[in-house]
């Protein structure tokens, strides 16, 4: 196990009607609030007026930014910034799902600098301040109502980019899966897959001696497994849907990657695929891991027989750990299949025609390895791409 210091402040209060404490726990922080949301869906459901209630009893004055979409795009952060220095605001309340909370956590690195904020993205500088932010997580899915992470689309070049610190944790979060019960099928299905991705990419390690993360790692992709058929079946199913949403934290809130060495070359490539295509990441992601697997497994046949043992209580054959490897990937793309996310490329008509394209820009014209577990170029990026098509 490597050394490894946790620091994870962000409060989280889940259950039924919680959504009611969001002013009282805003006033802890700040005065002037950017409320921060989609595309309107919390208006038609009524979270909205119950937001807006909140805040006007607890006396907090705010300002509203909608429009977020999926793959939250540079200019309505850089919108949100202006908007917030213009009307002295002084935290963010983010309403909606990893999009918006994306997006909010940018609005707030960028409040305070002086420069582009696409410089944090694209050269990595620290922030010396940022606005606190506080979110109502809608669509459990990427993790950011606890997470240090922001991913960000500049419409530019169509460039996806990931950025972390830990100043961007949410102050506090608030999770209440009956609010989740209007989620398209689709939606909780491409949730559920970037939360067994989030585990995915701290699982497979080169890291030794790790026996805790890999139970808690195992325990999580087992949980969404489990539970996801349960709600696509039963949308209001309460305990189905509490089990994903806590899933979902817990799958990218940093515990699961304390002290092993973690991946992220899938999450580099899919970024490159919703950029391009601007397909849901979720989706993506269904279609980048088993083509990853395929590419790397035999790096580590031990990690993954002990995956398909694990995970789909796959037999372990020790005369042939590949044979059980290659089931256990088998195994992941049925489930995806299960709950209707594609699994190649030619399922939702990409083609070849972009793979160097897309190569090129995830390696930064191959002047960088993606990963860890394997370190992959862009002749390997290209080939798993290969992989995924058909």
């Amino acid at each position: 196990m490597l050394n490894f210091v946790y620091d994870n402040k962000t409060e989280i209060i889940f259950g039924k009607d919680t959504e009611t404490q969001v002013g009282e726990l805003t006033k802890r922080f700040g005065k002037k609030v950017l409320l921060h949301y989609g595309s309107g869906s919390i208006k038609k459901y009524g979270l909205y007026n119950k937001i807006i209630n909140s805040l006007n009893e607890s006396n907090i004055d705010y300002i509203e930014l909608g429009g977020v979409v999926a793959n939250p795009r540079l200019r309505l952060v850089k919108e949100g910034i202006e908007l917030c220095k213009e009307e002295n605001v002084d935290f963010i309340l983010a309403v909606g799902g990893g999009s918006v909370i994306d997006s909010a956590k940018a609005i707030a690195l960028g409040f305070y600098y002086d420069g582009d904020v696409w410089d944090f993205f694209s050269k990595g500088i620290r922030p010396k301040n940022v606005l606190p932010v506080g979110t109502v997580l809608t669509i459990p899915a990427a993790g950011s109502e606890s997470s240090t992470a922001t991913v960000i689309t500049k419409e530019e070049g169509e460039l996806k980019r990931g950025y972390g610190d830990i100043s961007l944790r949410p102050k506090f979060s608030i999770l209440n899966p009956e609010i989740t019960y209007t989620l398209p099928n689709y939606q909780t299905a491409c949730g559920a897959v970037d939360m067994i991705g989030h585990v995915i990419e701290r699982y497979f390690t080169n890291t030794l001696n790790v026996e805790l993360t890999n139970r808690l790692c195992e325990g999580i992709i087992q949980t969404v497994i489990s539970n996801t058929p349960l709600v696509l079946k039963d949308n209001n199913n309460y305990d189905a849907r509490a089990e994903i949403m806590w899933a979902g934290a817990l799958a990218h809130n940093g515990l699961i990657g304390t002290g092993r060495e973690e991946d992220w070359a899938s999450h580099g490539i899919e970024h490159e695929l919703s950029a391009l295509y601007d397909i849901a990441h979720g989706a993506g992601l269904a279609i980048v891991y088993p083509a990853w697997m395929k590419y790397v497994y035999k790096h580590d046949l031990d990690r993954f027989a002990l995956f398909a043992n694990k995970i789909f209580g796959i037999e372990i054959n020790n005369n042939d750990l590949e044979e059980t490897a290659l089931k256990g990937i088998k195994a992941l793309e049925e489930f995806y299949q299960e709950i209707d996310m594609p699994i190649r490329l030619n399922d939702i008509n990409i083609d070849n025609k972009h793979f160097d394209l897309m190569a090129n820009k995830t390696t930064k014209e191959n002047t960088r390895q993606l990963g860890s577990f394997v370190k992959l170029n862009k002749e390997d990026t290209i080939k798993i791409l290969e992989f995924a098509l058909k």
